[in-house]
């Protein structure tokens, strides 16, 4: 059956994820505030705490000076230490209570369910108990954007990026033409990019594979903004919705059209949420599962901060449905590469194997895939 977000009971982002609970509690009291300034002030406070790499508990155990961490004032120190002490904020919740955006507040905090902070992914990453993927097991990623079309990274500095933090492969996925407000590629700049790549590929001599791929935009009746021609251009092609993502109807068949376009190897971030912000595509996602396993396609967790999606929980069924998956950073600069980490905890939280995450095989398998994604198709339901 399909939910919305808002049909889903509330849940803490992660269990003992304090840094995520301080974040989204200082994240309310920004969106209450009748002063801008203010609201800056705790916007800011709560990016600081969501992107420490310890916790808050850790952090006040040591002793050390809050104020010191940047963006973290006395009044959100109030809060931290309000949580830490009781497991709520008084102070945020009375200033809910006396502004007119309680009900609006209540529905922002349904959309952060399952998003992890900075410091809950790295415990994840060391948890022994985990039995995901590690760290070590990822070989490359395969969504992030250059100076092409939306981001800001030349590729040489992906390339050189990629190959510091030991990657076989990636992929540079620019967006599709159809995409303008990203800066989508047009078919002459697509082939010119293919140049520039086959360049780097052979300075590499063999040492690193970058990938040329496309983010294809899904349209609404579940068609990509290229033609069967142009996309097979692409070495990879993402399908992924960048529109109709606040709809309140369900969205199986645009999802399902798109995983049975034959050149499309991965379904990139599926729901097309947004922290706080807007829950995604409603779909039934068991028959989404279902059809992405037999027609080989992967299901992407997005390790973007800000998106999570898919999380752990959807994750797991997804698994269940003999999925393949694609954890990828979704980088808009060579900085974010780390965010790939993130998509690795939620995929070492839902327990998928490395053999079935495309970013943890050999640049063979993985080349014999984007050839003919059949060979990875499996029955739904079974373990592949």
């Amino acid at each position: 059956m399909a939910l919305s977000p808002m049909e889903q009971p509330p849940q803490s982002p992660s269990r003992g994820d304090i840094n995520a609970i301080v974040g989204g509690l200082l994240r309310d009291l920004a969106f209450v505030q009748t002063s801008k300034a203010k609201m800056f002030g705790y916007k800011r406070a709560a990016a600081a705490v969501l992107s420490l790499e310890e916790p808050l508990t850790t952090i006040f155990a040591q002793g050390r000076e809050t104020r010191r961490i940047p963006g973290i004032g006395p009044a959100s120190t109030r809060v931290i230490l309000e949580v830490l002490g009781s497991g709520e904020s008084p102070t945020v919740e009375a200033a809910i209570a006396a502004s007119s955006h309680a009900t609006e507040v209540q529905q922002r905090r349904t959309l952060r369910q399952h998003f992890l902070s900075r410091a809950e992914v790295l415990r994840i990453l060391a948890d022994r108990s985990c039995r995901g993927p590690g760290a070590d097991q990822y070989l490359g990623d395969v969504q992030m954007h250059s100076e092409w079309s939306d981001g800001a990274s030349t590729l040489d500095e992906i390339v050189d990026a990629c190959v510091g933090r030991g990657y076989h492969f990636a992929a540079v996925t620019d967006h599709s033409h159809g995409l303008k407000i990203a800066g989508g590629l047009t078919r002459d700049e697509a082939l010119q990019q293919r140049k520039a790549i086959e360049h780097l590929n052979r300075t590499q001599s063999g040492r690193f594979w970058l990938i040329h791929g496309i983010e294809a935009n899904i349209g609404g009746g579940g068609e990509l903004d290229l033609t069967d021609e142009e996309a097979g251009e692409f070495e990879l092609v993402l399908a992924a919705p960048h529109s109709y993502l606040r709809k309140a109807y369900d969205q199986t068949g645009r999802l399902l059209a798109a995983i049975r376009n034959p050149r499309v190897r991965i379904l990139a971030h599926p729901r097309g949420r947004i922290k706080e912000s807007r829950g995604g595509v409603i779909a039934d996602w068991d028959a989404v599962f279902e059809v992405a396993a037999q027609e080989g396609v992967a299901i992407e967790i997005d390790g973007d901060p800000a998106r999570q999606d898919l999380d752990f929980t959807l994750a797991v069924r997804a698994l269940a449905a003999g999925c393949l998956f694609a954890l990828d950073s979704d980088a808009h600069t060579t900085a974010q590469l780390t965010y790939a980490e993130t998509a690795i905890a939620h995929a070492r939280l839902a327990g998928i194997p490395a053999s079935r995450i495309v970013n943890c095989w050999s640049n063979h398998r993985l080349g014999a895939w984007l050839s003919n994604r059949s060979a990875e198709a499996t029955s739904a339901g079974t373990s592949h």
